[in-house]
């Protein structure tokens, strides 16, 4: 386990937003995310994280962790938004800095439910869709991302349900459909079903399309999400994973800890992160 005294032992002061209250945070932010600046992948928010605040209230956290990329969940930006409400939305993120790079997750059990959310990531104007199908409908799939000619990157849910338990269940299940269907790691439910999510980052590299970045306190059923720097996943391990395969998508934070008062926990999680970048990459802390 890497533990957070270990951590900050390595990497000193480039750690310290994560101790600091969300206030100075916001203010000292800035300089970690110049010296994150030159990795290929992007830190984000998964909208899943703010279930419980409506979208500005979720922006002004965003604006305090200095975050500037988000996964759109539905309940901030319905399936059924007209045209002006997506536009009106968009215009919202971009006066907060922020850019809404994919939508979902978003359940789909039917093939009608399956073109409600083509349609919807379209009026959107992303090209990724983080989905859960049904495994039945899986050529469906296939044939939506050829029309739409979008990626479609299916959740993982660890050992709480049986459909799409871990990265291995969906990468079997996609490996002969177009290259487009891949996987959102969800790297925490990854390890909650015994699985080690580092290995299972460069196995799966190339079907990789989105990260759930998070930290759990055990690698069982039992495990809980927690601060990012105080999980059993190795952090920084995880960090020089990326690099090696090159991965250039985003890391979305998805925070379900303190879920109605989750402020302090994203700080601390989004400081540990970027100073994990920081020593990583001058050397610093090597997995």
């Amino acid at each position: 386990m890497t533990t957070r005294r270990t951590f900050l032992k390595n990497a000193g002061g480039s750690i310290a937003l994560a101790s600091l209250s969300p206030a100075v945070a916001s203010v000292a932010a800035p300089e970690s995310t110049k010296a994150a600046s030159d990795d290929l992948f992007k830190l984000a928010m998964a909208g899943y994280s703010f279930v419980h605040f409506n979208l500005d209230q979720a922006l002004e956290m965003m604006k305090k962790t200095d975050v500037h990329y988000l996964c759109i969940k539905d309940f901030h930006l319905p399936l059924n938004s007209t045209p002006e409400q997506i536009s009106a939305f968009h215009e919202k993120l971009k006066q907060s800095g922020v850019t809404g790079y994919a939508v979902g997750p978003i359940y789909m059990k039917t093939q009608q439910e399956i073109d409600n959310g083509f349609e919807y990531a379209k009026r959107v104007g992303v090209k990724l869709i983080v989905g859960v199908p049904n495994e039945e409908l899986l050529p469906y799939v296939d044939k939506k991302v050829k029309e739409y000619d979008m990626r479609y990157a299916i959740h993982i849910h660890g050992p709480d349900i049986k459909l799409w338990p871990n990265a291995s269940s969906v990468i079997n299940a996609v490996k002969n459909l177009d290259p487009r269907i891949g996987l959102c790691f969800d790297m925490g439910h990854d390890a909650r079903f015994g699985d080690d999510p580092i290995a299972d980052l460069e196995k799966y590299a190339k079907r990789i399309f989105d990260i759930h970045l998070k930290n759990v306190t055990a690698a069982s059923k039992e495990g809980k999400t927690c601060e990012l720097g105080r999980g059993v996943i190795d952090i920084p391990a995880f960090v020089n994973m990326l690099r090696k395969i090159k991965y250039d998508g985003s890391c979305s934070l998805e925070y379900e800890k303190d879920m109605k008062d989750p402020l302090a926990g994203i700080a601390e999680s989004v400081g540990y992160f970027k100073g994990v970048c920081d020593a990583t990459r001058s050397g610093k802390r090597k997995a």
